[in-house]
C-alpha cells in the first residue's frame, strides 16, 4: 500500500488587487505619501552655506570624512552617541503610538506600505481598478496583456531607479555623483547600491507587497507586547453590525425590523431588528490591501490603513445606516448583552482616556528626556576638543642629566570652519614642564574641521617630586587663542617610584 505523501507547507501566494476607495482615511494616505516621498525624493537637493571647506548638502552623510550634517548641525564620529539618541527615540516613539493607536507606522508611514501604494496606484491608472485587474489575471497573454503589463513594470522600474538613486544622494555631493553616474564615472559602489535598491524595491513594492508586511517584518509578532485591551486599533462592532443580512429598502425593512433604523450616540440599536448593520457587501475585504476580513477580529496582518472604515462609511451612507461600523475602537469598549440592564446606560469611553494611560505617559516621557538630553548637549558642546593617550612602551625615559620624560599622543580637533591656532598648556600639583614635537613654541595651527595628532613631552626635573613617586595627577590643556575657548583631559604622569 503506497504511503501518503505528507501535507504541504508551502501555499502560493493568490494575488490581491485591493479596490479604489475614497474618504478620509483614504485622503490622509495620499497625504502622508506625498510628504513623505517628496521629502526622500528632493531633500539630497536642498543647499545649506555651511561657510568654507564644509559641503553645502542640507543632509548628508559624509564617509569621506565621518561626518553627518543636517543643516545646521554637524556630527562627528566621536558624537554617535546623538545617532544612538534619535534611534532610542525612534524605538520610544513607535512604542508609543503602537500602544496608543496600534500599527498606524504600518498603516501610514512605513517605507513598504507607502512605496506599495505608489505602485498600486500606477498599477490602477495602467489596468483599471480591482475587477479589470481581475480580468486581465485570467487573460490570455496577448498583445494587450503584453503592452500593459510592460508599461506597468517600466513604470515601476523607473521609480524603483529613482528611489534607488535618491539612496546614494544622502552620501555624497548629489549633483556631482548624478553628473559622475550619467558620465559614467562614479564609483563601482554607487552603481551597485541603486542596483541593489531598485532590486528590492521593484520586488517588494511590485511583486511581494502584503508578504513583506506578513513574512519578513518581525513588527507583527512584537507589537502585541505592545498593545492590550484599551488600545485604539481598527475594528468591526460586531455587536452593531450581526447577525448579517442582506439590505431591504424602505418601509419593508422597517416594518420587517419592528422598528426605525435610529441610534444612540453608542451606536447601539434602540432594539433588536432581526439582522445588524452589516449586509455582507464585502466592501471591507475588497478594499484591503492585506486581503483580510476585518470581520473576524484582530489579526496579525492587519497594518491598520483604516481603508476598511472609509469602504464600510461610504456603503453605511448610502443605505441610510450610522457610520462606524468598522472604525477606530479598544477590544475593552464591547457593551453588556442584550439582557443585560446596563446595556441602556452603556457608552465607550473617551478617545483620550484610551491615549493617556500609565503606558503611553511611560513612554512619552521618556522620549521627551532623552530628546531635551540630546538638545542639552548639543547646544553645550565645544568646538575644540581633545583626547590624549600616554605612550606606555615605554612608561618614561629617563634623560641624561637624570629628568624624567612621559610621551603623550594628544589629538586636538577643530570643529569649526577655519583654521584654528591652538595653544597647549598644562596643570599640575607638581612642578612639570610641556615641550610640543617639531614646535618650538607652545601653539599649533589645526587645520578647518580637521583633526590633528600631535605628540607631546611632559618633564619632571631629577630633584622633583613627580619624578621619584609613582604617578602623578595632570591636566592638559588647550586654548582656541582666537576664539578664546578651552577645553582639557585629565592624565597621569608616571615617575621611578623609588
Amino acid at each position: 500500500m503506497a504511503e501518503t505523501p505528507p501535507p504541504s507547507l508551502y501555499a502560493a501566494r493568490e494575488p490581491i488587487f485591493p479596490r479604489r476607495v475614497s474618504g478620509f482615511f483614504r485622503s490622509l494616505k495620499w497625504w502622508i505619501m506625498g510628504l513623505t516621498l517628496g521629502i526622500y525624493y528632493l531633500l539630497p537637493w536642498v543647499r545649506w552655506d555651511r561657510g568654507p571647506n564644509l559641503p553645502d548638502q542640507a543632509v548628508l552623510a559624509d564617509l569621506a570624512s565621518r561626518r553627518f550634517f543636517f543643516f545646521w548641525i554637524e556630527i562627528w564620529p566621536h558624537e554617535f552617541y546623538f545617532v544612538a539618541g534619535l534611534l532610542i527615540m525612534a524605538g520610544l516613539g513607535l512604542f508609543l503610538f503602537t500602544s496608543a493607536l496600534g500599527r498606524v507606522w504600518c498603516g501610514y508611514a512605513c517605507p513598504q506600505t507607502v512605496w506599495t501604494d505608489l505602485f498600486l496606484l500606477v498599477e490602477r491608472k495602467i489596468e483599471g481598478d480591482r475587477n479589470a485587474q481581475i480580468r486581465l489575471l485570467k487573460a490570455k497573454w496577448d498583445f494587450r496583456k503584453w503592452r500593459l503589463r510592460l508599461t506597468k513594470w517600466l513604470i515601476w522600474l523607473g521609480i524603483s531607479v529613482a528611489t534607488g538613486g535618491a539612496w546614494v544622494f544622502y552620501f555624497t555631493d548629489a549633483p556631482t555623483l548624478l553628473r559622475d553616474l550619467v558620465t559614467l564615472d562614479a564609483a563601482a559602489v554607487a552603481y551597485i547600491s541603486i542596483a541593489i535598491m531598485t532590486a528590492t524595491t521593484f520586488l517588494f513594492g511590485g511583486f511581494m507587497r502584503e508578504q513583506v508586511c506578513i513574512y519578513m517584518c518581525p513588527w507583527p509578532r512584537i507589537q502585541a507586547a505592545m498593545m492590550d485591551e484599551g488600545t485604539l486599533t481598527v475594528g468591526y462592532r460586531e455587536w452593531r453590525g450581526e447577525p448579517r443580512g442582506k439590505h431591504r429598502k424602505g418601509a419593508r425593512a422597517a416594518a420587517a425590523a419592528g422598528t426605525a433604523t435610529t441610534y444612540v450616540e453608542t451606536n447601539l440599536p434602540e432594539a433588536d431588528q432581526g439582522t445588524g448593520d452589516c449586509i455582507d457587501c464585502m466592501a471591507c475585504v475588497n478594499v484591503c490591501p492585506m486581503g483580510i476580513d476585518i470581520r473576524d477580529g484582530q489579526q496579525m496582518e492587519c497594518i491598520t490603513c483604516a481603508l476598511c472604515i472609509d469602504a464600510c462609511d461610504d456603503i453605511m451612507s448610502k443605505i441610510g445606516k450610522p457610520r462606524g461600523l468598522i472604525d477606530y475602537l479598544a477590544l475593552e469598549d464591547v457593551p453588556p448583552p442584550k439582557e443585560s440592564p446596563e446595556r441602556a446606560t452603556w457608552s465607550p469611553r473617551p478617545i483620550w482616556k484610551h491615549v493617556l494611560k500609565p503606558r503611553t505617559i511611560l513612554y512619552t516621557t521618556l522620549w521627551g528626556l532623552i530628546g531635551a538630553g540630546m538638545v542639552f548637549a548639543l547646544f553645550v558642546r565645544s568646538d575644540i576638543e581633545l583626547t590624549v593617550s600616554p605612550v606606555r612602551n615605554p612608561t618614561y625615559v629617563m634623560q641624561s642629566e637624570g629628568s624624567i620624560r612621559n610621551i603623550y599622543d594628544v589629538r586636538l580637533r577643530n570643529k569649526s570652519g577655519e583654521d584654528r591656532l591652538f595653544h597647549l598648556s598644562l596643570s599640575s600639583d607638581e612642578t612639570l614642564r610641556i615641550e610640543l614635537e617639531g614646535s618650538n613654541d607652545l601653539s599649533v595651527l589645526v587645520p578647518a574641521n580637521e583633526t590633528l595628532l600631535q605628540r607631546v613631552y611632559v618633564t619632571a626635573r631629577r630633584q622633583d617630586p613627580a619624578a621619584s613617586s609613582n604617578r602623578t595627577d595632570l591636566r592638559i590643556w588647550v586654548e582656541d587663542v582666537e576664539a578664546q575657548t578651552r577645553a582639557s583631559t585629565a592624565t597621569l604622569f608616571n615617575g621611578k617610584g623609588e
